[in-house]
């Protein structure tokens, strides 16, 4: 059990910052002329690739398990954007979650898998 909190630790600030941007109203969010949907849809991507990560190092990044990783993160993202369509401004997305998040979770899941191979070259998938 003592092994088990900290590991989920990262997993938790992860959620909390994707929770803390999702309720800002839209009043009070920067908007970057030109680029601005770039740059957010950019943070969809970033964040979910991020979370995805947690979560795989929470459940001992283990290979068999990065497709329960891959759920939770799709979950996750369903949930905030359910979350995001109480905030003043804001709206719920589905593309969001299909292509931006999804996106950003799988990518990352790819790129820290090829990496765990690299590292143990024996490894079966």
């Amino acid at each position: 059990m003592k092994q088990i909190v900290p590991r989920w630790f990262p997993a938790l600030i992860a959620m909390a910052v994707i929770f803390w941007f999702s309720s800002q109203p839209s009043e009070v969010l920067p908007t970057f002329n030109w680029a601005d949907r770039i740059v957010k849809k950019s943070g969809h991507v970033i964040e979910y690739a991020l979370l995805a990560y947690t979560y795989w190092f929470a459940l001992g990044m283990d290979h068999k398990r990065r497709w329960v990783v891959w759920i939770l993160a799709i979950l996750y993202a369903a949930t905030d954007e359910y979350h995001q369509s109480f905030i003043h401004g804001r709206h719920a997305s589905a593309w969001d979650v299909l292509i931006f998040d999804n996106f950003g979770a799988l990518i990352s899941l790819w790129w820290t898998d090829k990496y765990l191979k690299q590292k143990r070259p024996g490894e079966i998938a």
